[in-house]
């Protein structure tokens, strides 16, 4: 029988045996942030929530650049943001965008479990929107943005993170392979398109540079040159 971590396995390009040999072995996973996976596994879009070796990822790159300022650019129930915040320093920020109370409730109470809601700063609304006032308000830059809300638009929050994010800092798009459908030719809805363009237009952009690594369900890790 297989293991919870092999059962709630995102990757499709990954054995899950193998998914649940990464997280059991080298994955240092905070006890709320498990309790927050296994309460979301149950959840009817689980799927949302992303791998905790992908958090763990996150987690070392955000203290590796020596990330004080984070945003993000959907929450659904919180991990990746909870997991953010734990890893940030006390003076950390994080901009979290989303359009769902229902969903970032339960965020909200695993923040407080985890002493980290005070480096939260959740906004519900359109993330275009968010960001749209945000660029306005001429705020600090960001060390780090995390795209991963909804695919369609996915070619203007990657802009709009772009102009947010430091030079020398981070943007990290999710699911860009989307379960293989990317380099599927029969396949041609408006989220598949639109992360095909953002895939080949990052692989080009002389703003930064790129790495598109097959964690999960494939993360695009962009440095602001």
């Amino acid at each position: 029988m297989l293991s919870y971590e092999a059962m709630t396995a995102k990757s499709t390009f990954i054995d899950p045996a193998i998914q649940e040999y990464i997280i059991a072995t080298v994955v240092r996973e905070d006890p709320v942030l498990r309790r927050l996976r296994e309460e979301t596994s149950r959840h009817p879009h689980s799927r949302m929530q992303i791998g905790p070796e992908q958090a763990a990822l996150m987690q070392l790159l955000a203290r590796t650049i020596g990330a004080r300022r984070y945003l993000e650019i959907g929450v659904f129930t919180g991990y990746s943001s909870l997991a953010m915040g734990l890893a940030l320093p006390q003076d950390g920020y994080v901009l979290a965008c989303d359009v769902s109370e229902e969903y970032t409730a339960l965020a909200r109470r695993y923040w407080d479990e985890a002493g980290v809601a005070g480096k939260i700063d959740l906004r519900i609304a359109p993330a275009l929107q968010t960001l749209g006032k945000v660029q306005g308000e001429g705020i600090e830059p960001f060390d780090m943005a995390f795209i991963d809300a909804d695919k369609a638009n996915v070619g203007e929050y990657y802009e709009a993170a772009l102009s947010l994010v430091r030079a020398g800092g981070l943007i990290l798009v999710d699911n860009v392979l989307w379960s293989g459908a990317v380099v599927d030719a029969s396949t041609s809805d408006r989220d598949t398109e639109a992360l095909r363009a953002l895939n080949a237009k990052v692989g080009c952009d002389e703003r930064v540079d790129v790495a598109l690594i097959p964690v999960c369900d494939g993360l695009l890790i962009a440095r602001k040159r």
